[in-house]
């Protein structure tokens, strides 16, 4: 087997080439295909079928809706909150249909990141990357404190014992540091430290568990439901339904994750598609389902502060302290494994800015022996288990949301250009009615992100001047693409570059 190096590209940006033209540079996507794999020191393994990569984007979507936000939804949308899911589901889908071309056509660790630097140069990818480290990174600690409310649930039910609140909330929630979130981004970064094959055994046997948890509250829940419940239907009007869905949109996010494996998949091109579309469908399903028993079985205003709603309901229905046990237990291990899908799609987003000299190649060295990029992995992990446990999970959940909707809209963008500057390249899927979709999907996530509110977008414009800061300080001039006066790749890599094992 050859064991290529990898592509050998110049770190200096070529002289003859202005500052306007360094921003728009272009890398070609055969230069990113042969790139696939490689990092500082080793090679990502391809390891990954059709199950894992699927199982992958479940583990990463199912769970944070349901389990977390519900209960920050239900209070603007009321019942209508199972509209809330399907908008936000739609959103998702159109923008899923985009992600599934690209992942398709560019098969690679960076995911939408990397779909933008092949079409629309480098200052975007850029901007869509650091979008990227704010969807990926910072979901994690918001779901991680998610967990925290059910560890709490769990250890009530089983031993009767309550943890303080010091110990068991971020400041501004009533605590001073929120452990349970930080252990379980600790736990996620271990699995993560033995490979990508190893990972994505426990994350699919976390998803059955979360499977079975979910469609348990369906058939015990069930049986409180009240018709009067249902009523009034849209209490806030369409603007609450809207608002809700752009809460709810981050119980999507995870879809994109398997995108973020395209070097480690077997059959990438086949597999990532098909990955995705049916990662999306399946979860929308059980989302939509799980919603529509919780409001019927608890009226809509009880909903309100309530970060583990499920568990309530249970205890409503029944009376009883089993079912609401034995659902934190699934909703321990569903919100695990979220948080370790994430946190494996953030580190893989960083390792291929890494590649490219946009972040430091730290980022992309590569353990010989697991083949995951263990520093990187430490890294990220303890920046996001750290703001878990320091901050509260309301607007990181907003800010997660406007951060993806910014990254889906850009990777839209991407599908148009790409068809048409490349007609002619293979593609082992195609969005239909195109670019009548991609222009769908972008305008849903414009709709979306102006669905939030002001303080959510302050945060997202302080979030982008920092990340302008540390291009134009750093990216731009490490950038290791060398450009011709026309903006696009001067150098090329190898033809290929193996990495099947």
């Amino acid at each position: 087997m050859d064991r290529d190096t990898g592509p050998h590209i110049q770190k200096t940006p070529d002289v003859r080439t202005g500052g306007a033209a360094r921003l728009m540079r272009r890398k070609p996507v055969e230069l990113l295909v042969a790139e696939g794999g490689h990092g500082e020191g080793g090679e990502l393994r391809r390891s990954l079928g059709l199950w894992q990569l699927t199982m992958i984007s479940i583990g990463a979507t199912l769970g944070t809706g349901i389990f977390v936000v519900l209960g920050e939804a239900v209070p603007d949308a009321g019942p209508a909150v199972v509209v809330s899911f399907i908008i936000a589901g739609l959103t998702a889908l159109f923008s899923a249909l985009s992600y599934a071309e690209l992942a398709g056509t560019i098969p690679v660790a960076g995911s939408s990141y990397s779909y933008a630097y092949a079409t629309m140069g480098e200052l975007v990818a850029w901007v869509c990357g650091w979008c990227l480290l704010l969807e990926y990174g910072v979901s994690v600690a918001a779901v991680a404190v998610g967990w925290g409310q059910y560890i709490d649930e769990l250890l009530h039910g089983t031993l009767g014992v309550t943890l303080p609140q010091a110990l068991s909330a971020p400041p501004g929630d009533g605590g001073l540091f929120n452990v349970p979130a930080l252990l379980v981004v600790v736990l996620a970064m271990a699995f993560l430290l033995g490979g990508a094959r190893e990972s994505a055994r426990a994350n699919t046997v976390m998803v059955a568990v979360k499977v079975v948890a979910l469609l348990l509250f369906c058939a015990v829940a069930a049986t409180g439901v009240r018709a009067g419940n249902y009523q009034p239907f849209m209490p806030l009007g369409m603007a609450g339904v809207s608002a809700a869905g752009a809460t709810l949109f981050f119980s999507y996010i995870g879809f994109d994750a398997a995108s973020t494996a395209g070097e480690e998949a077997k059959d990438p091109q086949r597999d990532l598609p098909r990955a995705i579309l049916l990662s999306l469908v399946l979860v929308t399903a059980l989302y939509c389902l799980v919603a529509a028993v919780a409001v019927g079985a608890t009226p809509w205003q009880h909903f309100e502060g309530s970060e583990a709603a499920l568990s309530g309901i249970l205890h409503s229905v029944t009376g009883q302290g089993f079912w609401p046990t034995l659902l934190a237990f699934g909703a321990v291990v569903a919100i695990a494994s979220v948080v370790l899908t994430v946190l494996y799609g953030q580190t893989r987003i960083l390792f291929a800015m890494s590649r490219d000299g946009l972040v430091p190649s730290v980022f992309s060295k590569v353990d010989p022996r697991s083949g995951s990029p263990r520093a990187n992995t430490v890294i990220v992990s303890a920046f996001c288990g750290l703001l878990a446990a320091a901050v509260p999970l309301g607007r990181l959940a907003d800010a997660t949301s406007i951060g993806t909707l910014f990254a889906f809209g850009l990777v839209n963008v991407a599908v148009i250009v790409l068809r048409r500057t490349r007609p002619d390249m293979r593609r082992t899927f195609r969005v239909p009615l195109s670019p009548l979709f991609p222009l769908a999907g972008l305008g849903l996530c414009l709709w979306m992100m102006f669905s939030l509110d002001a303080v959510t977008w302050q945060v997202f414009g302080l979030w982008m001047a920092v990340g302008a800061v540390v291009y134009f300080g750093y990216g731009m001039r490490r950038s290791r693409l060398r450009t011709a006066p026309d903006g696009t790749a001067a150098a090329a890599g190898p033809k290929s570059a193996s990495t099947e094992e």
